[in-house]
């Protein structure tokens, strides 16, 4: 009588390789053999607890039990105790609070299976959007995404149907889907996660794209600092081209569309749109000026459809379960959900799929479990390195792009970076601004010389050099580069400057508004 194999699931995700699990799986074969144990072994991706990186599961019949961090020397005892009862365990998956918690719709997938297996992804409903809309008009498939309230997920949060219906509308010989994976935002990693965890889910939403603006050929533009997103990427699409998912013949329909993928060098500044098509066709990544827009004029002067990783991911659930489904997830003009990455000073660092609506204090605290050091935590950058840094009087305001703009600050790509008490938040507003200093294109005088004068200016204010005088020319810099900026990383670096300014005045050496209304008053 032959025993089922011993099932396990280690993820071959970028965090948990980093944190050895390479190391634990070669460390389950050894031992597995050593002591005749059949053991079929699954690299799935990261669930998103990257806390608990290498996170290794264990197949049951009540479900899929957790046991992480696990190192080498763990595994010894793991199977000593026949991965039931160990120090190490978490219990079910789905049951621990940080995932269970979760509105996971993107996502759903990814580190549930092997992200290379077709059969498993279509067996947890893969496919099912791009089905449906191979059975569709053009127009169709854009007023349903219109209708679910996508917006771009990239940062600038531009209604995403709006923008296809542009490129749809457009008369060209050909038209083409561009993806923005040059994910370059400090503290987010939402784009990697699914590219490396569930990469057919942007193959299928790059189709259905393709399909709803009668493009026929699409790229996706990757960062070089992600090889094994690249080469899970690479992978699936020539397994999605041998299925028929790809190709002249989608699915038998008669649909065309061709994929590919193209490395990045590593620019900040291509994760601008116009920048990344330039460096797309070969050229120097710097800004184009606009108009035209690239939906009318994009890659190589074609209209072109560009949206980010998880835009395009969105688009296979609003496909497969309709427009209305995904609406009635999140809250105002901020509808769906938004992948957060916790980073920083947290003791649970990691991914989470939320509705629109949850507070910065829900996620740094239920979530992130409060900072890693024990120490108050004193502020969060929300949006990336050109987001604003927000004490915690904001920390109730909802995530919602309205509601975030109502306080100057944004949303963004979704990351967050946590600070305890002891930042010194004059260093990172400089930090904020020489970060666009070295990243600019160089097109615009605005950026290009401001952003250097800047880091110069904060330099002086905090070396106490005419403070007075360098904190109002440093206001009146920034006015100039909000201004005067070609794109948004010189029109929002000084975000971070102003917000640090406005709510961490001490760290400049300057009194708060408070402190200076109080002292004015008579005794």
């Amino acid at each position: 009588m032959s025993t089922a194999p011993l099932r396990l699931y280690v993820p071959a995700d970028t965090a948990a390789v980093a944190m050895g699990a390479d190391d634990v799986v070669a460390a389950i074969l050894q031992h597995a053999a050593q002591k005749n144990v059949n053991v079929e072994l699954v690299r799935n991706g990261s669930r998103g607890m990257l806390w608990l990186e290498p996170l290794v599961e264990v197949s049951t019949p009540e479900g899929r039990v957790a046991f992480g961090p696990v190192t080498p020397d763990d595994v010894e005892s793991l199977f000593a105790a026949e991965w039931k009862t160990h120090p190490l365990c978490h219990g079910l998956t789905e049951e621990i609070p940080y995932l269970k918690n979760q509105e996971r719709l993107t996502f759903a997938r990814v580190g549930v299976i092997d992200p290379l297996n077709l059969d498993e992804y279509q067996a947890h409903g893969g496919f099912e959007g791009l089905k449906h809309a191979l059975t569709m008009a053009p127009a169709d498939i854009v007023k349903m995404v219109t209708d679910s309230g996508l917006r771009g997920r990239g940062g600038a949060a531009f209604p995403t149907g709006i923008k296809w219906n542009t490129v749809l509308n457009a008369k060209a010989d050909q038209k083409y889907i561009v993806c923005n994976a040059d994910e370059g935002d400090s503290g987010t990693f939402s784009d990697r996660l699914l590219m490396e965890g569930d990469p057919c889910t942007l193959i299928e939403g790059m189709t259905i794209a393709g399909l709803a603006v009668e493009a026929t050929s699409g790229y996706i533009y990757v960062r070089s600092e992600y090889p094994l997103a690249i080469q899970a990427l690479d992978q699936a699409i020539q397994r999605a081209y041998e299925a028929g998912w790809l190709g002249k013949n989608i699915a038998g329909s008669g649909k065309t569309f061709d994929l590919e993928v193209r490395k990045g060098a590593g620019a900040y500044i291509c994760g601008e749109e116009t920048s990344l098509l330039e460096s797309l066709e070969g050229k120097r990544g710097v800004i184009r000026f606009k108009p035209p827009l690239p939906a009318l004029q994009g890659f190589l002067g074609k209209p072109t459809v560009v949206n980010n990783v998880i835009s395009l991911a969105s688009v296979p659930t609003i496909l497969a379960k309709g427009a209305e489904y995904y609406r009635d997830f999140g809250m105002g003009r901020s509808r769906g959900t938004l992948a957060f990455q916790l980073t920083g000073n947290l003791k649970q660092g990691g991914l989470v799929e939320k509705a629109f609506g949850i507070t910065l204090r829900e996620l740094l605290y239920d979530y992130g479990g409060g900072s890693a050091t024990g120490l108050p935590l004193r502020a969060a950058q929300v949006g990336g390195p050109l987001g604003a840094y927000l004490p915690e009087k904001h920390w109730d305001v909802p995530m919602d792009y309205e509601a975030y703009a109502a306080v100057s600050a944004m949303v963004g790509h979704g990351g967050i970076v946590a600070f305890d008490e002891t930042v010194d938040m004059g260093h990172m507003a400089e930090y904020a601004m020489k970060f666009c200093a070295i990243e600019s294109c160089g097109k615009c005088t605005p950026c290009r010389v401001g952003s250097t004068r800047g880091v110069e200016v904060i330099q002086k204010i905090r070396r106490n050099e005419k403070r007075e005088d360098n904190v109002e020319l440093l206001r009146d810099l920034c006015d100039t580069m909000l201004a005067g900026s070609l794109c948004a990383l010189g029109g929002m670096a000084p975000v971070p400057v102003l917000s640090a300014l406005e709510h961490f005045p001490a760290d400049f050496g300057l009194e708060s508004k408070a402190t200076a209304d109080a002292s004015q008053q008579p005794a």
